[in-house]
This record gives structure tokens, C-alpha cells and sequence, in this order.
């Protein structure tokens, strides 16, 4: 019989069809974690098809929860010595953003949170924000360094409604949600804000920034627009590998003596410009546009170091444009973004 400190860890990852969720089951399973997975609609074998697959790796479980309906995460996270907050609405340009994205938002952080205080046996939360709650905010001048005190401005942004206004004010209002109500209820939360991610995931049914990141290679105007307005917003296009996001949240929860509190998770700071650049010579096929000087920016006016994230001892192992873009044509390909 196993003895008692045999018993395999159980995590739970809220939005299981997500990108970056997605990826982080896999990693989990593989390490041999019991794992349990939300979704809206486990019935939708289109969406879920991926946790079908991963259910090859070890044992996990796929729960229906919804994000505003109270009570519903309770099943899934019992029993869990870990939670990981990754589920999140993702209409990003809703006709009415309050309702639609921020407030469910807020609402199913916290009704996550509370399933985590019934359970009991949680011992650290893990949320998921973005950098988009650190760098939304007037810069002035260049070499803006932002670190984890940074907040985005969400007067400014409430006030001026453009562009993706409404996603940073989301992610402001929730990490500050969940941090007054983990400290009230005495939960160990480390809030992760991975900047602009991209790789290659096991979802194949992608709500992100992954066109976007496409977009000099796919020539989709659409997606160029949504990938300026983040050089706009961040004063810069920051990028992190998705399998580099995936270690940081393993890395907060097994590293002993990681403090709670808020961490970067950021691997590079380049432009579109310069971005053009390196995959017109790496892949002269897509006959990349790189005449667009004077529309956006020469250099990063504002960085997003990963410094505290580093000093608790983790490592990047994707750090240029090369290492990020390795496996994002083939991944394209496989989406559909970019001709096979």
C-alpha cells in the first residue's frame, strides 16, 4: 500500500479549452498530477476535443462550471491542493463591455475564490491577469521600466473607451478583487501576468493574440490593427512564450518559499517594426510587409522586466525572436491562419 506522502498532487485549471490552460493540463499530467478542468459546455465535443486527447497523459476530470453562476466551481476544485485561475471572458469587443466582460470578470474570480475556501484543502491559488493590468497607462518619453507596483489607468482608459479599452480595465479590477478577498479569507494567491503569448498549444480553437502575432505572416489587416493597438497600449510588443508561462505557474506553486504577490511573466520586449524585420529574412516566402516606419514605434518605450519573477530563481527558455517564433508558422498552419 502507498504510503500517505505517495498521494499524488490534484490541481484544477478553470477554463480547460483555453490556450495557455490547455498547455498547462498537458505539463501537469505529465508531471503526474491528478488534474480536474472546467468548461462552459463539456457536451461541446468540437471545443473539448483537446482534453479528450490529454486524457492519454493520466487522469483528469472535465467539469461544466460557469464563471457567474455561484457554487458552480465547488465540484472541481474539492479536493484540489491547487487552483489555477484561467478561465475568462474573451469578448473582447462586446457591445457593452461592462456587462460582458468586466464584471464577469470580477464575478467569476471571486465566485472561484470562494469554492477554493470551501474546499479547504487549497494551499496556493494561482490567477492568471496579463500584463495589460501593469502597462496601460499615458507614458511619457522612452525608457519607461514598469515593474509589478505598475497599474494600469483605469480612469484614463474608462474615461477615453478605445480600443481594447475595456480588457486591461478587467484585469485591474479582478487582481484587486481577488487580492482584498484572498487576504480577508486568508488564501495563499500569486497573480501571474504573462505579457503577449505565443506558441504552440494543444487548443486548436484559438480566442487570443495568436492571429494577431500571425498577422505579418498572414497579411490579415484585421489582426495587424488589433496587434498595433497593442504597441499603442504597452508602449512596446511584448512576448512570451506559452510553454515559458506554463513553467512560471508550476514554478510558483512547487518552488518552496515563492512569496504571494504579483509577478511579470514577460520574455521579450521588441516592435512591430523590428518584428517585420526578422521574419521578412526568416521567412522571405510571406513577403512580409517591413515599410512601416512612421505608423508605429523604433524601439520599446516602455519595458516590462520579469526581475522579481527571476530572483525567486526562475529561468526563460525562450528569450529572442527566434526562440519565440520557432514553432508559430507550424502552429499557425495547423490553425488555419497561414496556408499550409
Amino acid at each position: 500500500m502507498a504510503a500517505a506522502g505517495d498521494r499524488k498532487k490534484t490541481a484544477c485549471v478553470t477554463g480547460g479549452n483555453g490556450y495557455i490552460a490547455s498547455l498547462l493540463i498537458k505539463m501537469l499530467l505529465e508531471k503526474g498530477y491528478v488534474v480536474k478542468t472546467t468548461v462552459r459546455n463539456p457536451e461541446d465535443k468540437e471545443k473539448n476535443s483537446h482534453l479528450e486527447e490529454l486524457k492519454e497523459l493520466g487522469t483528469l476530470e472535465v467539469f461544466r462550471a460557469e464563471l457567474q453562476e455561484e457554487g458552480s466551481f465547488d465540484e472541481a476544485i474539492a479536493g484540489c491542493d491547487y487552483a489555477f485561475l484561467l478561465a475568462a471572458p474573451v469578448n473582447y469587443t462586446a457591445p457593452n463591455p461592462e456587462k460582458e466582460l468586466i464584471e464577469p470578470a470580477i464575478q467569476g474570480t471571486l465566485n472561484v475564490l470562494r469554492s477554493c475556501v470551501k474546499a479547504g484543502t487549497v494551499k496556493r491559488v494561482v490567477l492568471t491577469s496579463s500584463t495589460a493590468a501593469v502597462s496601460s497607462r499615458p507614458l511619457e518619453g522612452d525608457g519607461n521600466v514598469l515593474d509589478e507596483e505598475s497599474w494600469s489607468d483605469v480612469e484614463y482608459l474608462s474615461a477615453k473607451r478605445t480600443g481594447l479599452w475595456a480588457y486591461p480595465v478587467s484585469k485591474v479590477l479582478l487582481e484587486k478583487a481577488a487580492s482584498k478577498f484572498a487576504e480577508e479569507h486568508g488564501i495563499s494567491l500569486v497573480t501571474l501576468c504573462p505579457s503577449v503569448t505565443v506558441g504552440e498549444a494543444p487548443d486548436r480553437k484559438v480566442y487570443t493574440t495568436v492571429p494577431a502575432i500571425l498577422s505579418l505572416l498572414s497579411g490579415d489587416e484585421v489582426e495587424l490593427r488589433v496587434l498595433k493597438g497593442i504597441e499603442k497600449a504597452s508602449g512596446s510588443v511584448p512576448l512570451v512564450h506559452v510553454q515559458d508561462v506554463c513553467l512560471a505557474h508550476l514554478f510558483v506553486v512547487e518552488k518552496v518559499g515563492v512569496p504571494d504577490g504579483r509577478y511579470i511573466c514577460n520574455g521579450l520586449d521588441t516592435t512591430i517594426a523590428e518584428t517585420a524585420k526578422f521574419l521578412a529574412e526568416k521567412y522571405p516566402e510571406y513577403n512580409v510587409n517591413t515599410d512601416i516606419s512612421g505608423e508605429g514605434l523604433e524601439k520599446p518605450i516602455a519595458l516590462l522586466p520579469s526581475t522579481k519573477l527571476i530572483n525567486q530563481g526562475f529561468q526563460f527558455k525562450y528569450n529572442t525572436l527566434a526562440e519565440i517564433y520557432d514553432d508559430m508558422v507550424g502552429y499557425g498552419k495547423t490553425l488555419g491562419i497561414l496556408p499550409n
